[in-house]
């Protein structure tokens, strides 16, 4: 009953969460509530995870997917896990950021990935 991966939901989700993030920053600039570099990072951050993810993933799980590709994707995968991992440590150590700032960036995606998937509608499928 879960949406496929596929490019166009990708890329919806991917939209709202742009039109969420843009919200957020207008709206955290005329509150002052939030810091707006640490919510761009984060929505950044969460986006190109779910992308690099999406595209792991659908590569690793595709039933046509080659031997090779499947390694690839595995590769893909740990690479990025490591990456984002190094890269939060690096952010929070190394940097002065607001987490509530950060949080709510990254929990844009979470609204947009619920979003996009009420607009797509209801599935039906029997998998």
């Amino acid at each position: 009953m879960t949406p496929n991966l596929t490019g166009a939901y990708l890329m919806r989700v991917l939209a709202w969460h742009t039109l969420l993030l843009l919200l957020l920053l207008i709206g955290s600039q005329v509150m002052r509530a939030l810091e707006p570099g640490a919510l761009l990072l984060g929505g950044v951050f969460m986006g190109l995870n779910f992308a690099l993810l999406s595209v792991g993933i659908r590569w690793v799980l595709s039933p046509t997917a080659s031997r090779k590709k499947q390694r690839l994707g595995m590769a893909l995968l740990s690479v990025k896990l490591l990456l984002f991992l190094g890269l939060v440590s690096a952010l929070f150590f190394r940097m002065n950021l607001d987490g509530v700032s950060f949080v709510a960036g990254i929990s844009s995606l979470l609204v947009a990935s619920l979003i996009g998937t009420l607009v797509s509608g209801p599935s039906f499928s029997s998998t």
